[in-house]
């Protein structure tokens, strides 16, 4: 078995991963927040801000955090079409998951269901960008930890959905976001737990991309978007319509009762 190291950079990729993590979580609460008291087409594009925030910050997290991961006696790539799949399918879960609390008539259940969408795509995301690593070996997975890590991605998702739904302050928010950014970051170390790899050295050339290639300029520029979009919706001005208010009052109540 290849000694596995998660932290190559010591605490610069974990510190950072969590970082860009709680910052999509932010800017996906407040555009989740923003939607409730919408209607029509500008709720639909609130939502969708809020699904792209999230799920470029979860994959953003996970591929800042593999830039620290290397096993002793192979190189690592990245396939590129997987990568970008991985991206994807964080995007398309989590709008599903957004779009069914944002629409759903029945509250509890929308909840549930956002929630379990979202935590699921979360854990594809992880384990689709798992697959696309290229390396001398094979890798193996311990199914308990593997468990773990998907209720871990279902939690944090549900965790994020109802902060969604009940925080208004800015303060509440940022806490969330905090919280989002550990359980997302504890779902993905939990699952590298699981990982062990059987290295088989070969003089061949490995296909793909290297991490500083590829993974490093696209995860900046994810991170450079999510910033700029935080600058944006932090700028836009809030609805100051009775009717906006009420509306996110009530969905609020909805929830609590």
């Amino acid at each position: 078995m290849g000694h596995l190291d998660h932290a190559a950079f010591g605490w610069l990729t974990p510190v950072l991963s969590y970082v860009m993590a709680s910052i999509g979580a932010a800017l996906g609460l407040r555009c989740a927040v923003r939607a409730l008291g919408s209607t029509g087409s500008s709720r639909r594009n609130w939502l969708l801000a809020a699904a792209s925030a999230i799920g470029s910050g979860i994959w953003t997290m996970h591929f800042v955090a593999m830039l620290g991961f290397g096993v002793t006696g192979t190189e690592i790539r990245y396939n590129v079409p997987l990568t970008l799949l991985s991206l994807l399918v964080a995007m398309a879960f989590v709008s599903a998951g957004l779009f069914a609390v944002g629409y759903g008539r029945d509250r509890r259940r929308a909840f549930v269901i956002g929630g379990l969408t979202t935590g699921l795509g979360v854990a594809s995301m992880h384990y689709l960008g798992m697959a696309a690593l290229r390396l001398h070996g094979q890798v193996h997975y311990d199914p308990a930890r593997v468990g773990l890590s998907v209720v871990l991605a279902v939690l944090a998702a549900t965790a994020a959905l109802w902060a969604a739904l009940s925080t208004r302050s800015p303060v509440a928010v940022t806490v969330a976001s905090l919280v989002m950014g550990g359980a997302v970051s504890s779902m993905h170390y939990t699952g590298m737990t699981a990982v062990s790899v059987s290295v088989h050295p070969a003089a061949g050339t490995l296909p793909g991309a290297t991490a500083m290639q590829f993974i490093f300029p696209l995860a900046v520029g994810l991170g450079s978007y999510l910033f700029l979009t935080a600058a944006f919706v932090a700028l836009s001005p809030m609805s100051e319509r009775p009717e906006a208010s009420a509306s996110i009052r009530r969905r609020v109540e909805s929830i609590a009762r």
